[in-house]
């Protein structure tokens, strides 16, 4: 059975996606921009602030399905840019603490965004 997981302290899906998709003990979280839930403004800032920003989208979408940042197993990062890569690990670092399983690959995100992080949790 799946479950298909919804909040709106997370931005509104922009296309024929779901924020995250709940299946048995499985979250399998889409990837999150520096888009802001309150207005769906994506937030043009530094690498730090826009992964804060990341996270906190992040952090939404797990707590609605009951789940953490230590129920997280792997992540797949993407970066605009690699010359970020130790700024945005500083920011990472903080709410990942369980380290999981990681991707981070260079690519062109939508809007311009300079970080992307999509999740898969266990539980």
């Amino acid at each position: 059975m799946k479950k298909i997981i919804y909040t709106k302290n997370a931005p509104e899906p922009v296309g024929p996606y779901s924020q995250a998709i709940q299946t048995c003990n499985y979250l399998y979280c889409s990837g999150q921009i520096a888009i802001n839930p309150d207005n769906n403004q994506y937030i043009n800032s530094s690498i730090e602030e826009e992964t804060l920003q990341v996270v906190k989208n992040v952090e939404a979408v797990l707590s609605e399905a009951g789940y953490t940042f230590n129920d997280v197993i792997k992540t797949t990062c993407f970066l605009s840019d690699m010359s970020n890569f130790s700024k945005f690990n500083e920011i990472y670092a903080k709410y990942f603490i369980s380290s999981p399983a990681r991707s981070c690959v260079e690519a062109k995100l939508p809007k311009g965004a300079k970080v992307e992080i999509e999740v898969i949790a266990y539980k």
